[in-house]
């Protein structure tokens, strides 16, 4: 799911990341990021103790922001919102709509931390978690970004919703040979998750998808069909086909394994005429050498 129902990293596929998970993420990275700070602040008491004392809070406070900010948002950045915390926990910050983040994201990410986190000690962070319905804090919501999970327990997918009755059958002649895996994966994921996205995302997601499958099939989208209704169709209509083909193959390896099947030899020997005594099959018939006529007794004399 390579990542990708929107074309760069789209993980539809993903939930929502809830409040004690996000907890803990953002405390593994602050024992981190606290770690650094102190070690550094130790070196550069080291290192600037001959400077006066305004010289040495002004390093001291820029190490502070290099290292509480900066290090989040260079991290995020370059992961694609995974910070190390994020990433023990199987979580990843994403863009609500479902792509990856960049550097404008994270940098307004960590600029709320520090004040919902950080200044508040998390207590903004968490009441406005628990308020979103996706989980959001302030950053996130300003960012337009959301937390999701990454790592998701096995037998929790869901279905892919069934297509209007209207529509069963309609793309039956429909060439579905030049349609790529990847394709049909972004599509499976979108119809099993539409439901949570925005309604102005869902409608973007479901135009573009529905055009990039129309231009593999090689036959334009139905008018006065709707594209996430066509999406429901086409995936279908796949699925039939392979329950088809599959009955198809299981029917003829029961009935080559029944008992009392006739199967045809795959060759008949050939009939080997009788013949007398003479020569052994393909070789010369010997030659009279004084009448040059193929000779009777099989003997041919010496010259």
């Amino acid at each position: 799911m390579n990542e990708l129902v929107t074309g760069d990293a789209v993980v539809l596929g993903l939930q929502p990341a809830r409040l004690p998970s996000r907890a803990l993420a953002i405390a593994i990275d602050l024992a981190v990021i606290l770690t650094v700070f102190v070690l550094l602040s130790i070196g550069l008491a080291v290192a600037t103790v001959t400077l006066d004392e305004a010289a040495a809070a002004a390093i001291a406070v820029a190490v502070f922001l290099l290292v509480l900010v900066g290090g989040p948002v260079a991290i995020e950045t370059l992961t694609h919102g995974r910070s190390l915390g994020k990433l023990a926990c199987g979580l990843r910050v994403v863009r609500d709509d479902g792509g990856p983040i960049r550097f404008r994201h994270a940098l307004v990410r960590g600029a709320m931390g520090m004040v919902e986190i950080l200044g508040t000690v998390g207590v903004v962070a968490c009441i406005a978690s628990l308020v979103s319905a996706r989980g959001r804090r302030l950053g996130d919501v300003f960012a337009g970004t959301l937390v999701v999970r990454e790592r998701v327990r096995a037998g929790r997918t869901l279905s892919v919703p069934p297509p209007p009755p209207w529509l069963v059958g309609r793309f039956a002649q429909l060439d579905l040979s030049g349609v790529p895996d990847g394709l049909w994966l972004a599509i499976r994921q979108y119809l099993t998750r539409m439901n949570q996205l925005d309604a102005s995302v869902r409608w973007s997601m479901a135009e573009r998808l529905s055009a990039d499958l129309a231009a593999r099939t090689g036959v334009p989208v139905p008018q006065g069909v709707p594209s996430a209704a066509y999406l429901a169709a086409v995936v279908n209509e796949r699925q039939a086909r392979d329950v088809r083909r599959v009955s198809a193959v299981r029917g003829r390896s029961a009935q080559a394994q029944a008992p009392g099947a006739v199967h045809a030899p795959a060759s008949a020997p050939r009939p080997t005429p009788a013949t007398g005594p003479g020569p052994a099959s393909g070789s010369a018939p010997a030659r009279d050498t004084a009448e040059g006529r193929p000779s009777t007794t099989g003997f041919a004399p010496p010259a």
